[in-house]
């Protein structure tokens, strides 16, 4: 069997479940956030592991073959009668959910333990440009004295050093890559109060999402420049017609591609890179658990059967 761990409102996940249909491969899909929902039970001395049992089936660990760890929701328990309750339930049942990833260790796609050190973007730029990919000049400070030298040498952008999505109740604002003015004295307190990734800027002739699935990459070109607003970050304004197309990027940069994920201890990852003006390639960075459905939709590159012919290799 394979597990997909995920949660109900991914619509992604519903690629795969399409593929192994077609196959007529034995599935389940685990929305987590209704796990608290099950009975689970765990005897260390039976020798059959973790069992969860829902209304529709009993799922037994054991009987995994492999697993797609790919966008599982926070457990929802009961909501009790207090905060202080409802607190201690949550993080009861996210102690389980630990407990099952552990035991599905060797089983996975990518393992999430993987996944949580692999979105480290220091550690990132730093295996890439050892791996000989080009890496833009980069500082991540909030040192205000550093980062207004590295700024004011010119062309630089500024990006979240991990999140980029600030919550605002039950609205929420995106923070896209921007090219960044000459800093003053009256940005000393915005800049100390994290660090912030500035990197000189390449000149695009269009970005490029790898999608790296096993010893297999997907490239697609991501014709940013054809817009101004998506000069900088491409995800930035509501452009419905950026072209999209597959690319074949040259072996060496494959090569490298493959290297960074296995080093990172991944199968899955999506790997943004920048084709300059010169054609020389540029790493900015890797999405070990990144989207891939809309590559797929725009593109027709066929990840969806890629990831399952992952899946059912890790089965054999």
């Amino acid at each position: 069997m394979i597990l997909l761990v995920t949660n109900k409102r991914d619509l992604t996940t519903d690629f795969i479940v399409v593929e192994l249909r077609r196959r007529g491969r034995a599935f389940h899909r685990l929305n987590t956030e209704s796990l608290p929902q099950a009975k689970v039970r765990f005897d260390p001395r039976a020798g059959h592991g973790w069992e969860i049992e829902t209304p529709d089936l009993t799922l037994r660990l054991d009987d995994v073959g492999a697993a797609y760890y790919r966008q599982p929701g926070a457990p929802e328990p009961v909501v009790a009668k207090d905060e202080a309750t409802t607190k201690y339930l949550t993080d009861e049942w996210s102690a389980v959910t630990k407990a099952l990833w552990n035991a599905l260790e060797g089983r996975w796609l990518s393992s999430p333990f993987a996944i949580l050190r692999a979105e480290d973007k220091p550690r990132q730029l730093t295996l890439a440009s050892q791996l000989g990919l080009g890496v833009p000049e980069t500082l991540i400070s909030n040192d205000f004295a550093a980062a207004s030298s590295f700024v004011a040498d010119g062309n630089v952008i500024g990006k979240p050093l991990r999140h980029s999505l600030v919550e605002r109740g039950e609205a929420g604002e995106v923070l896209f890559t921007a090219r960044l003015d000459p800093l003053n004295p009256m940005d000393q307190t915005a800049v100390s109060l994290a660090p912030v990734i500035y990197q000189r800027e390449v000149r695009k002739a269009f970005d490029i999402r790898a999608t790296v699935i096993g010893d297999r990459v997907f490239a697609a070109a991501i014709h940013s420049q054809d817009h101004g607003e998506t000069e900088v970050d491409w995800r930035s304004g509501t452009r419905l017609d950026l072209r999209h197309e597959t690319i074949e990027l040259p072996a060496a940069i494959v090569d490298k591609c493959l290297a960074l994920t296995k080093q990172l201890d991944l199968r899955y990852g999506a790997i943004d890179l920048i084709a300059d003006q010169d054609g020389q390639y540029w790493f900015l960075e890797i999405n070990p658990n990144g989207q891939w459905a809309w590559i797929q939709r725009r593109t027709g590159l066929p990840l969806a059967a890629a990831i399952v012919d992952e899946l059912e290799a890790i089965i054999q």
